[in-house]
């Protein structure tokens, strides 16, 4: 018989159990409710994970799924790290298995115990593999199958009681209801699944990327505190683009990728506060019509959307993805530094404002305020950090933007667009950094800024302005190649051209012509020829306008036409100071063309450039300027015609078959018979094109670099005869041809058989 006290404990300690089982079961309640609402399983597994193994007072958890293809249960969540992924067959020859081929709950004080196991089944079994394989002792396991409308999608387990004890009934029962609520969240995301895309269903349907990597990444990202996406470009090397693409595809959005070399906004950014679009992940990239389009790193996010919305009033925008660190890049290439860019911003915000009200003539901007001195800065530094050759200032009349476009490799893109009110300012900028008469805007003029005064960088620009429509002024800047020249066996010469053309210019006397349109390479390529034949026994003088390219042992000379000092001046010069090569930069009239072959017939070995489409037309050009053909004859050693055509990539060209139809029109424009003769490389399967493929290092361009193709017509003596005989341009060609010479289309066509460019490029440079 109990005393009072005895009642009162026992009392007592019925109510603890009672509140310990209402705390139980308000935890257990807890869990399930963020199970069933959330959005993400994955997530709230991994967020939830100590508070389901602290309510079962065990050390592990395990939540596997069926895999509907191998009939496998794989851990889709799971505690311990000393196996990425557990995979069991659902067969009772492990104990999870067996909870999911019986689809009944099992609860093991000790799995080493085989009595124990022998009572729930005499051919149940633990799997020891795991235990051996991780160094983790199991002992207690509690597993339940997860079910959904008797369909079996997998199994929970629960390992280890922290007290060493036996998993409790009222663990089974919080057990049980845990897995019918894991079932509804998996049945509802396998449902969702097939009706929902995310981020990177590109990538899992594109087999880039499987679904337990995808799954890491997340885990991964999450721990670091880093965007998937850098996750998965970083550590599973998953390319950039392929992100992009895929998340295009998910905002149904174009996706805009980060190039050094995207033309800058200047007029978009007007106004704009760095540190705003920094820290809000945008920033506009260009005009798309009546449209400017922005890029943003979620285009579904309203908020930021309608903020964007309102730094562009009564303007359309159209949203594309981009990246956190492309978005980054981009605002810092279209930026100066910080201070300098707040107060650019702070100005052309002011311009915007006067100007609304007042007229383009009435507005306060000088070409010595410090943003437009740091606007011409950046363009000449930019463009020179970019390999370009030129930089063309275009105005438009009215409110049109100033358009700012460079020329790399020959092909020329748009740089940087600048505010309307700026056109006048930074042409008298550059102007005066010209040593030019700013106020004289109705003639072209020449002029050449030495820059390192200006910006640090020694670079020199030769600068020309031209008067156009509306009383505006067009600028071209030259980046002058200042350095050594480049080794006459890397101009890319074929082995009979490179043969040819050291033969004539190691000759004592006579002359040798480089000729081609404008920025064909020809003062490269006489440059060249120099360096080849420079030794200290030979005396060489050159005229240039202007000297670009200076070498030791060269005396050079850069005449100036105003004060009279022109080529014909110069070379007559030459010819009493003891010259062995001349080096005349054009020969553009009758005066210096002449004095240039009297001086060739006189002992002297001369290289000049003229501005002709090939080498035969070269001769008839002469001869039309009133030469005499017999002199011309005798002075003859060679005449060069040259092109550069753009080159591929090496490190992204892609090699493949061309079709039969395309190998046939190449010979064609090559000529049958020459094609038999000089190359007559069959067709068949193993012949290998090359075409543009696209990489960070070209810019995704395809194209990196320039490389010469030559047309090399030699004074033969059947060429000097028909010279003398002042002979048709197609005799002199027949000729040409017969010595040997290959045109320079078929030397393109040559260069497309090495794989070093495409006959798309060769087809842009020349004709015939």
């Amino acid at each position: 018989m109990l005393n009072n006290n005895d009642n009162s404990n026992a009392n007592d300690s019925n109510v603890q159990d009672l509140k310990s089982e209402v705390e139980y079961r308000t935890n257990l309640q807890n869990i399930c409710n963020k199970i069933y609402a959330a959005s993400n399983l994955d997530e709230i597994l991994v967020n939830l994970k100590d508070e389901i193994t602290s309510l079962f007072e065990a050390e592990r958890i395990t939540v596997y799924v069926v895999d509907g293809k191998t009939r496998e249960l794989v851990s889709r969540f799971k505690s311990g790290t000393e196996v990425a992924e557990i995979r069991i067959p659902v067969s009772i020859g492990s104990l999870a298995g067996y909870s999911a081929f019986r689809q009944k709950l099992i609860n093991i004080k000790n799995v080493y115990d085989d009595n124990e196991l022998a009572e729930i089944d005499k051919d149940l079994r633990f799997d020891k593999r795991w235990d051996k394989k991780t160094g983790f002792v199991t002992k207690q396991v509690l597993a339940f199958p997860i079910i959904f409308k008797k369909y079996l999608l997998g199994v929970i387990q629960l390992i280890n009681r922290k007290d060493g004890s036996s998993f409790m009934s009222i663990d089974e029962q919080a057990v049980e209801e845990l897995a019918k609520i894991l079932g509804i969240a998996l049945y509802n995301q396998k449902r969702m699944a097939k009706s929902r895309s995310t981020k990177f269903d590109y990538l899992l349907e594109n087999h880039i990327l499987t679904q337990k990597e995808l799954e890491k990444a997340i885990a991964d990202a999450r721990q670091r505190k880093e965007s998937v996406e850098s996750v998965l470009i970083s550590e599973l090397k998953v390319p950039k683009k392929e992100v992009g693409k895929s998340l295009g595809e998910f905002y149904k959005v174009p996706y805009a990728e980060f190039v050094p070399t995207y033309p800058i906004p200047g007029d978009l950014l007007a106004g704009l506060k760095v540190p705003f679009m920094r820290n809000n992940l945008w920033v506009p990239l260009k005009r798309e019509g009546d449209n400017i389009m922005v890029a943003i790193d979620n285009p579904q996010d309203i908020q930021k959307i309608d903020e964007i919305r309102a730094l562009f009033p009564g303007k359309s925008l159209l949203f594309s993805i981009s990246l956190k660190q492309d978005i980054l890049d981009f605002i810092k290439l279209f930026t100066q530094d910080e201070k300098e860019q707040a107060n650019i911003d702070d100005i052309l915000s002011k311009l915007q404002d006067e100007n609304q009200e007042i007229d383009e003539a009435e507005s306060s901007v000088g070409e010595e305020d410090s943003a437009v001195v740091q606007i011409v800065n950046k363009i000449i530094l930019d463009a020179y950090a970019r390999k370009a050759s030129d930089i063309h200032v275009e105005p438009y009349p009215g409110k049109e933007n100033t358009h700012v476009r460079i020329r790399i490799d020959g092909h020329c893109t748009l740089y940087q667009t600048i505010p309307f009110s700026y056109r006048n300012a930074i042409v008298s900028r550059i102007k005066i950094m010209s040593d030019l008469d700013i106020s004289e805007r109705r003639k072209p003029q020449d002029g050449k800024i030495k820059f390192k005064k200006y910006g640090g960088k020694d670079i020199e620009l030769r600068v020309a302005t031209v008067p156009t429509q509306g009383g505006l002024e067009d600028i071209v800047m030259r980046i002058l190649a200042a350095g050594e020249p480049l080794p006459l066996d890397k101009m890319g010469f074929s082995e009979r051209n490179y043969e040819n053309f050291v033969g004539a210019i190691s000759k004592p006397y006579g002359i040798a012509f480089v000729c081609g349109p404008t920025g064909s390479g020809k003062t490269t390529t006489l440059h060249s020829a120099l360096g080849f034949i420079n030794k200290p026994e030979t005396k060489i003088w050159t005229a240039e306008d202007p000297v670009e390219i200076t070498q030791k042992g060269l005396r050079q000379v850069q005449v100036k036409p105003k004060i009279g000092f022109d080529f014909a001046a110069a070379m007559r010069a030459f010819l009493r100071a003891d010259p062995d090569v001349i080096m005349v930069g054009e020969m553009r009239d009758k005066e210096t063309t002449h004095i240039g072959i009297e001086a060739s017939l006189t002992g002297h070995l001369v290289f000049s450039t003229l501005h002709t489409n090939s080498a035969p037309e070269s001769i008839t050009r002469l001869l039309d300027m009133g030469m005499d053909p017999f002199n011309f004859a005798d002075a003859i050693l060679c005449i060069l015609a040259q092109r550069l055509v753009r080159t591929l990539c090496k490190d992204c060209k892609q090699q493949y078959n061309p079709s039969e139809q395309e190998y046939n029109e190449i010979v064609r424009e090559y000529g049958n018979e020459s094609f038999e003769k000089n190359m007559n490389i069959p067709y068949n399967n193993d012949l290998i094109f090359y075409k543009p493929g696209g990489c960070d290092a070209c810019n995704n361009t395809g194209y990196r670099g320039r490389m010469g193709i030559h047309e090399l017509l030699m004074g033969t003596d059947e060429m000097k005869r028909l010279i003398q005989n002042m002979a048709k341009m197609e005799d002199l060609r027949g000729q040409a041809i017969k010595d040997g010479m290959t045109t320079l289309k078929q030397d393109g066509i040559e260069k497309v058989f090495k794989g070093n460019t495409d006959f798309m490029q060769v087809r842009k440079v020349c004709i015939k």
